[in-house]
């Protein structure tokens, strides 16, 4: 088994608190559906929101799906002048047996171009 970090992100039409949910819950379904993750493989979980998402934590959406007793954190992403807004990203620390160029990162909605050099 090695530590490696999962990457994803996504993007929301509005910000509100349904909505953060909602695109979170798809996001972290298909980083672990993808990269075959169960919950006991999960060590912590990093969100960041860009400056304009303010109606949940993103984490809440992590909680909610059962992973209330995996170290959460979130945190605000530099506003870059011609960033993706709306944005929240996603970097899960898992043990996996996986290489690093296993791992299939996750970019849904407005996010699928911000890393289109990485296999889906």
């Amino acid at each position: 088994m090695s530590v490696r970090a999962l990457r994803g992100a996504t993007t929301i039409d509005r910000d509100s608190r349904e909505e953060i949910i909602t695109r979170t819950k798809e996001l972290l379904g298909e980083m672990f559906l993808r990269n075959e993750v169960d919950k006991d493989q999960l060590i912590s979980i990093l969100f960041t929101g860009t400056p304009d998402v303010h109606g949940a934590f993103p984490a809440a959406a992590a909680r909610e799906l059962g992973y209330g007793d995996v170290p959460l954190m979130c945190a605000q992403e530099l506003s870059i002048d011609g960033g993706t807004p709306l944005c929240i990203r996603v970097m899960a620390h898992i043990e996996t047996t996986k290489a690093r160029d296993e791992l299939r990162h996750v970019y849904l909605w407005g996010a699928k171009g911000l890393r289109d050099d990485l296999p889906a």
